[in-house]
């Protein structure tokens, strides 16, 4: 789908790769986070430094504050240990983006659920029915995680909020910082908890999705490559092939059941094997490349992960 309409086929198993790609970068976003996070503040004191004979390096190695050489990672500014809170902010930043693809894949969750779609079904321990409608089946966990994702973006642009007018060095507006901070990351892991078990319960219903692919003409782009392997400037087949559409709208025909003497009214040049180009196996075929959906790269692709989770 684009704008929610039907667009070009792909495989369900492409479909979920993208979201395992989100994942994969917020996992990598998270491991950079901490990178600048895991830094020790202490011996900053009130905002000038102790007088105190503190080792901090040694402090800072016992506590397993290093960077990825070893080497111990202190705050290398009093001022700034005790006064900025860009800490909170970077993760809560990273979490909201966790928080937001799971939010894009509950909405798609939802909308596949219903009887508008009818591509899948979730495992009842996840829903729950209606207190008045006894036939209904709501997806309670993807909604719900959608609605936490509010929280988690509201917590970002509170921790915000709370830095962008204060200066140097401590104030106690920064005792508003814990809150959000604690319930981003009590929030994030909770939700994810339930995701991956939820995941697991996914039935999925291929012949329903095969269906709806077949309603809205989605080998339409595959006609027009088609044409333009044949020798045709692709703004000709765009338009040869709406014109095509266009009829087979009228006729209550998807493409591939048009006749080849009909095909070859909208240009000569379409032959026999204009056919397996306009079915959806082969379309999916024909994007055999780093990053399709062809068959085969998604089994490539869900070999890579594999072996990146170990």
């Amino acid at each position: 789908f684009t704008h929610l309409q039907v667009a070009q086929p792909v495989s369900f198993g492409h479909h979920m790769l993208a979201y395992v790609e989100m994942f994969a970068r917020d996992a990598e976003r998270m491991a950079d986070v901490r990178k600048r996070v895991n830094r020790l503040p202490l011996g900053a004191a009130a905002l000038a430094g102790t007088t105190y004979p503190l080792d901090r390096e040694r402090v800072a190695r016992t506590l397993g504050m290093v960077d990825a050489n070893g080497d111990p990672a202190v705050c290398q500014n009093s001022l700034d240990a005790v006064s900025d809170r860009d800490f909170a902010i970077e993760f809560t930043a990273a979490a909201s983006l966790v928080m937001v693809h799971i939010s894009r894949f509950s909405e798609e969750l939802i909308l596949w659920m219903s009887q508008s779609f009818g591509f899948i079904d979730l495992a009842d321990r996840f829903c729950t029915g209606s207190s008045i409608m006894p036939q209904k089946k709501n997806p309670d966990v993807p909604e719900l995680a959608r609605g936490k994702t509010g929280r988690v973006v509201g917590h970002l642009m509170g921790l915000i909020t709370l830095m962008k007018g204060q200066p140097l060095a401590y104030n106690k507006d920064n005792q508003e910082d814990k809150e959000p901070l604690f319930d981003t990351v009590d929030t994030l892991k909770d939700t994810l908890r339930i995701f991956a078990e939820m995941a697991g319960g996914i039935t999925v219903k291929p012949e329903a999705m095969e269906r709806a692919a077949k309603k809205g003409y989605a080998t339409a782009t595959d006609l027009a490559d088609y044409l333009v392997k044949k020798g045709l400037p692709f703004r000709d087949a765009h338009e040869v092939v709406a014109h095509a559409v266009k009829d087979a709208i009228a006729a209550g025909l998807d493409l591939s059941e048009l006749p080849l003497d009909k095909l070859q009214t909208y240009n000569p040049a379409i032959e026999q094997d204009v056919f397996e180009v306009l079915s959806l196996r082969g379309s999916l075929n024909a994007r055999n490349l780093l990053g399709g959906t062809a068959p085969a790269q998604v089994r490539a692709q869900v070999a890579r992960h594999r072996i990146r989770l170990g």
